[in-house]
């Protein structure tokens, strides 16, 4: 770690342009990120953290009913939204954050998916991984869920991560031990020459993985996987049990 004192990011991405297709039973006449768990949207568990974690500003691109999830976040003030419009066309994880850039400044931001899920240990992962983000060596910092002890999740995983917390992707037929949970701070400069238009954020990610600057942070506490309609069970479940 640098000299540089640690960011505390005020802005924030949230993805919530997906198709949701492998919810398709709850996702035909809503977007997954109003999927209810525990009697409370995903995207608002969400935002929640967010505000909690002292996040002004979250820009939210939107698609798929895109209408629905505007009027959902209408009543919302904290913290306060911008929506990035991808109603033209789906940008891809990547490609929808390069539009955003211009509203998410130059510092630092959290970025994070709108279905992501997950229950905090002692201090929220959201302050964890801003404390421990190092502008100077990272332009991204995963936070990463355990395969072993998530909920609603049985792949392979995604990452191996080293002594010193860099990332290595899983190679094919391997298996590793984490999953990205789906939230991060990334710096601007890893858009650096990115490409325009559709692009996936794993395209970047890998760049910054063979600068030695992708790095993980392992999560404290449980990551709920609500990939399918069965899993929100699994999650209600957990919200439940860590309530007791």
């Amino acid at each position: 770690m640098s000299d540089v004192p640690p960011v505390s990011p005020r802005r924030a991405m949230v993805l919530a342009a997906g198709l949701g297709t492998r919810m398709r039973s709850l996702t035909e006449a809503r977007p997954k990120p109003l999927v209810a768990v525990g009697g409370k949207p995903l995207i608002d568990h969400v935002l929640d953290k967010l505000a909690a974690a002292g996040v002004e500003t979250a820009v939210v691109n939107v698609h798929y009913f895109a209408d629905q999830i505007e009027q959902h976040l209408a009543g919302r003030h904290a913290p306060q939204l911008v929506i990035s419009d991808e109603r033209g066309g789906l940008l891809g994880t990547g490609g929808g954050v390069a539009k955003a850039l211009p509203q998410l400044g130059d510092e630092p931001f959290f970025h994070v998916n709108s279905d992501t899920i997950w229950i905090d240990g002692v201090t929220p992962n959201l302050r964890r991984l801003a404390h421990a983000f190092d502008v100077n060596a990272m332009d991204a910092l995963l936070l990463l869920a355990p395969t072993t002890t998530s909920i609603g999740y049985s792949g392979l995983g995604d990452f191996a991560m080293t002594a010193d917390g860099r990332l290595r992707r899983r190679a094919e037929r391997e298996v590793v031990p984490f999953v990205y949970a789906g939230v991060a701070v990334l710096s601007p400069a890893l858009f650096a020459d990115a490409p325009e238009g559709v692009f996936p954020l794993t395209q970047l990610f890998r760049r910054a993985e063979e600068a030695g600057r992708l790095h993980g942070l392992r999560l404290e506490g449980m990551w709920m996987h609500v990939g399918t309609p069965e899993a929100v069970a699994a999650a209600e479940a957990a919200i439940l049990a860590s309530a007791a």
